[in-house]
């Protein structure tokens, strides 16, 4: 029984590596347009984000779990909440630069995550982007502590594999650059809906707050530099997007992809 489950996983692993490293065309200017409006779409419209914003606050607590990790702290616990909040608990020393950097780490990992995932999709490997975040989400699994984050994660997870899985490479491009536009813009709507709570005082223990606490630098100056990161992957993503033939290099090496086309 051992042998048949390891042969019934190799034979999954190597259908799911084949599928990731297989390029896909990139999608034409239209996709492109028609995937970054659809994931604007649900950053602007209030019901839709009420329940899209989900896939935000995952991704911001995977950036707490990730770092607390990378940092030496010992990840205890993930919660989600039916109001989207969320909660990573670790445990290391309660200040220094590991928890600084522990702390900061929410509110960027969206805009990081969609950056990755542009860059993969750009090059025409939306599918190992799709792949890549099961695997976070499954890492995450591990770690919630409570119903509403296993629902949430089952159901991510779920709609993941089955593009991934079944999905038809059409359907795995597209949803590649949705995912990275919808993370690029969703990152950004949460810093003013934290000004709008703070200025209500209903925020005082956020992310913004605690760095304050620790570091002695304005709370205010943390969101500034959350929203120049945020909108700076948001720009480098977008370049990325639409000029695919380049991808990175073009940007980076432009004079080098123009020569290259002349």
């Amino acid at each position: 029984m051992i042998t048949s489950f390891l042969h019934v996983a190799n034979s999954w692993l190597h259908t799911i590596w084949i599928a990731s490293t297989t390029r896909l065309p990139p999608l034409d200017s239209a996709g492109t347009a028609l995937c970054a409006s659809i994931a604007l779409a649900a950053v602007l419209i209030g019901p839709v984000w009420r329940v899209a914003r989900n896939a935000i606050t995952i991704a911001h607590e995977g950036g707490h779990a990730i770092i607390a990790v990378l940092a030496g702290r010992r990840l205890g616990s993930i919660r989600l909440h039916a109001d989207t909040s969320g909660v990573t608990v670790s445990a290391g020393r309660n200040r220094g630069f590991g928890l600084m950097l522990t702390t900061f780490a929410g509110y960027a990992a969206p805009a990081l995550w969609g950056l990755g995932c542009a860059a993969l999709a750009a090059h025409g490997y939306a599918t190992a982007a799709l792949w890549l975040l099961v695997a976070l989400l499954a890492l995450m699994f591990m770690r919630i502590r409570n119903g509403y984050g296993v629902v949430a994660i089952a159901a991510a997870l779920a709609l993941t594999i089955s593009i991934s899985w079944w999905g038809p490479a059409p359907l795995r491009a597209c949803s590649g650059y949705a995912l990275a536009w919808f993370l690029g813009f969703g990152a950004i709507r949460p810093l003013f809906e934290l000004c709008r709570q703070r200025a209500a005082h209903h925020a005082r223990d956020s992310d913004a707050d605690l760095l304050a606490q620790g570091t002695g630098i304005p709370a205010v100056l943390w969101m500034l530099l959350w929203f120049a990161l945020d909108c700076g992957a948001l720009w480098l993503a977008a370049r990325w997007l639409t000029q695919p033939a380049g991808g990175l290099s073009a940007v980076f090496f432009p004079g080098r992809i123009a020569a290259k086309l002349a």
